[in-house]
């Protein structure tokens, strides 16, 4: 899998621009705040629909314009094929090769793309929010009815809190709608949850052995869900629906006096160990580096065991905040079989074969400068 070109109308800082990439490592070169990470941004937003940077789509689009259109050719399954995503002030708007899709989760994992940015190094020691977006993101790419599920639960979420806010302030007595309102949430969690101990059985299985490289045998990884709620990895969707089923009712008086949901996978975390130790508490900078690498390198493998082909990878200026050491290691993983693309503001600092035979695009003021 690989994208062919790009193009982008009235995108953050580019007006209008056509480009087509190597099918193995394109660097995108350029100083800070010249469009190198819009570039790399807009890859991601082709793929997710979203941007990794902003919740807003509508910075995404350029100043006085009305709208913004991101074009990919992208090449899959033996096949090439054009995505596109259109941002305007009425909404987005996501064709798979010209046919609009009703449903985001009918677009997303039409193109699979990993992302590493400095902010991933986050991944270990940063708030459970980001752990439960890396997650969920990871999992609506291979299972895209994921994503269905977690936007209703989502919805229903905020809802239900409204609720249990009014009920708090004693603006409305109304218990039969929190009822209905909990019975939709749980069926909602529970394909939430088993949806994530099923990926996270995955994701133990291509992180481990790719730590022990890193740590060249020394270091052993294991990764454990962390439930507001009393569930298991073994239990089936059934039995994790009638476990949230007794926790939801059972906490419901004291969810009315706090006004808020206190329970289900919104505030479920990842605990990362290393040699038994948690790695957020008591891992060293180094080890928490390795674990977030690891992470995201088995990311790559995961795609490929689910989908048949390897992701694009997006390295955003993280190849600096690496030492030599995991560097090497990352672009030796990735050398030959992942399309990769690398902002940087030099490659002075980058010693490899991978990126000496890369294709070089030098970004200037939304404009690639050849």
């Amino acid at each position: 899998m690989y994208i062919q070109g790009l193009s982008l109308t009235n995108y953050r800082n580019y007006q209008d621009l056509s480009v087509t990439f190597d099918d193995k490592v394109n660097v995108i070169i350029g100083e800070n705040a010249q469009g190198k990470t819009n570039l790399m941004e807009a890859i991601y937003v082709l793929a997710f629909s979203k941007s990794y940077r902003t919740p807003r789509d509508k910075e995404l689009i350029q100043w006085n314009q009305n709208y913004a259109k991101i074009e990919g050719k992208v090449y899959k399954r033996k096949q090439s094929f054009p995505l596109e995503i259109q941002f305007s002030s009425k909404g987005k708007k996501a064709k798979v090769n010209h046919l609009e899709q009703r449903r985001l989760s009918d677009y997303i994992g039409a193109l699979n793309v990993v992302m590493f940015a400095p902010e991933d190094l986050n991944l270990v020691k940063g708030s459970p929010q980001i752990r439960r977006r890396f997650i969920d993101m990871e999992i609506g790419q291979i299972q895209p009815v994921y994503i269905y599920h977690l936007g209703q639960f989502q919805k229903i979420l905020k809802q239900r809190n409204h609720l249990l806010k009014d009920l708090q302030r004693r603006k409305t007595n109304d218990r039969t709608m929190l009822e209905v309102l909990t019975e939709q949430l749980i069926e909602h969690a529970s394909f939430i949850v088993e949806k994530r101990f099923l990926f996270l059985d995955l994701l133990r299985k291509w992180a481990k052995p790719i730590h022990k490289g890193i740590s060249q045998d020394k270091e052993n990884l294991e990764i454990s869900y962390l439930s507001t709620v009393d569930v298991s990895e073994v239990e089936d969707r059934e039995k994790i629906k009638a476990k949230y089923t007794t926790s939801f009712f059972s906490m419901l008086e004291k969810e009315v006096d706090r006004g808020t949901t206190l329970i289900g996978p919104h505030r479920d975390d990842l605990v990362f160990y290393v040699n038994d130790k948690d790695v957020q508490t008591f891992g060293s900078q180094g080890q928490q580096r390795t674990t977030a690498l690891s992470l995201k390198l088995a990311e790559i493998d995961l795609i490929k065991s689910e989908v048949g082909e390897y992701p694009i990878l997006l390295l955003d200026d993280v190849l600096s905040e690496l030492d030599h050491y995991r560097q090497s290691h990352l672009l030796h993983t990735i050398q030959g079989k992942v399309q990769t693309f690398v902002s940087t503001t030099s490659v002075s600092d980058i010693q490899h074969d991978t990126i000496n035979q890369a294709e070089l695009f030098h970004v200037k003021d939304g404009e690639i400068v050849m």
